[in-house]
């Protein structure tokens, strides 16, 4: 059973503490859905999933078709479902509503048929309908897919949602049943590293991707842990309190969506962002698209209309390091990787900044000790009495 998401049922988004990296590029999702989602690893007991619940809070709303079970637009047939879109062909006027964007959680364990839904074959015979259960991926339409333990899903399930979200649809097929719908989602997945790595095919379809750790200072877990304790006592009550600096970035936020299409980058950017990418060796384009999107919303967020390159680094490490070739002898990070080349491709030297770039958990080798000369050995000393052989022999 998938797990109903409500804005008052989860902890404030704005009460996070830290994780700044995880928070930007799940607000930047929400500005540009085009960017393609964030793949969130890390240890137990972060804020992973936390994170992505409370984000609920900042989904915009939309307008859909009334009691549509695929979250249908009214205007684009593109995002209509079978039902809607012959409705909208035939110059039917569609009934409308407001949702908030969805977002449906996959629960460990699910099924291919609860994912894809199911078709009434008893039904569909009876009384000639395609009587249709719809599934996780419908319900995701337009909105968030959010999986959680990502590596621990199933290959077959991969396939299925590595279908849909590379085409924008599913079909669902049963005793010569078919039945197609739209099926565009961002899609959300969060895991722990020590549990299994990802396919990689899995890992490309992620616009980004964001490596969070245990926060040791001790003011932020106190701060953390004070606010999780106060949520727990009283959650309305907190989160009414919250609501003043929710409802402001949620306005931020949709003033950003607004913003978007006037975001500029200069040519000679883009030209440098596929020079980073061919230089580290991602795969296909994919890199250099999310780079620029992300850039540009980051921008949007921000209230400007022109990209920097101070935009482009905040946002490069996150879209690219996850697409690197895995190679099991190079123990070099790979974002730390994409900043050597960003600097090199940037400003003219891998080296620049290089102190502050070792100080984020990769430290230069000690410097080898002198050796010591060998000492000659020393022939052990005889006991007494022992036989030193014939005379003469030496």
């Amino acid at each position: 059973m998938t797990r109903a998401k409500s804005a008052s049922a989860s902890f404030p988004f704005v009460k996070i503490v830290a994780q700044e990296e995880l928070k930007l590029a799940l607000t930047l999702n929400v500005v540009d859905s085009a960017i393609g989602g964030v793949l969130i690893m890390g240890d137990r007991g972060t804020a992973k999933s936390v994170s992505v619940r409370s984000l609920v809070q900042l989904l915009p709303e939309i307008d859909v078709v009334k009691n549509d079970p695929f979250n249908s637009s009214p205007t684009n047939p593109e995002l209509m479902g079978p039902d809607v879109r012959e409705a909208f062909q035939g110059g039917e006027t569609l009934e409308t509503a407001k949702m908030r964007v969805p977002m449906v959680e996959v629960p460990l364990g699910t099924t291919e048929d609860r994912i894809c839904g199911t078709i009434d074959i008893e039904k569909a015979l009876s009384e000639g309908t395609k009587a249709y259960d719809p599934g996780l991926l419908a319900k995701a339409n337009r909105g968030l897919l959010y999986i959680d333990e990502v590596n621990l899903l199933d290959d077959s399930l991969v396939d299925v949602v590595l279908d849909s979200a590379a085409g924008g649809w599913n079909t669902v097929e049963r005793e010569g049943i078919s039945l197609t719908h739209p099926a565009k989602f961002i899609m959300i997945g969060s895991g722990n590293p020590e549990e299994g790595e990802l396919r990689p095919q899995l890992l490309d379809r992620f616009g980004m991707a964001v490596n969070i750790r245990t926060i040791f200072d001790m003011d932020q877990r106190t701060e953390l842990v004070m606010n999780k304790l106060a949520y727990e006592r009283d959650p309305k009550g907190y989160t009414e309190e919250c609501r003043e600096e929710t409802e402001a970035l949620k306005a931020k936020i949709v003033a950003a969506q607004k913003l978007l299409p006037s975001v500029t980058m200069d040519r000679d950017f883009a030209l440098k962002i596929s020079g980073v990418c061919a230089l580290v060796n991602v795969d296909g384009l994919r890199g250099d698209i999310v780079v620029t999107r992300a850039a540009k919303a980051l921008v949007a967020f921000e209230g400007r209309t022109e990209v920097t390159m101070e935009d482009i680094a905040r946002v490069i490490g996150p879209c690219l390091s996850h697409r690197l070739r895995k190679d099991v002898t190079d123990t070099m990070d790979g974002g730390f990787k994409v900043t050597l080349a960003f600097n090199k491709i940037f400003k003219g030297s891998a080296m620049l900044n290089f102190d502050e770039t070792m100080a984020e958990g990769i430290k230069a080798p000690e410097p080898e000790k002198p050796k010591e000369a060998a000492k000659p050995k020393e022939e052990p000393k005889k006991k007494a009495g022992a036989w030193s052989g014939l005379p003469g022999g030496r």
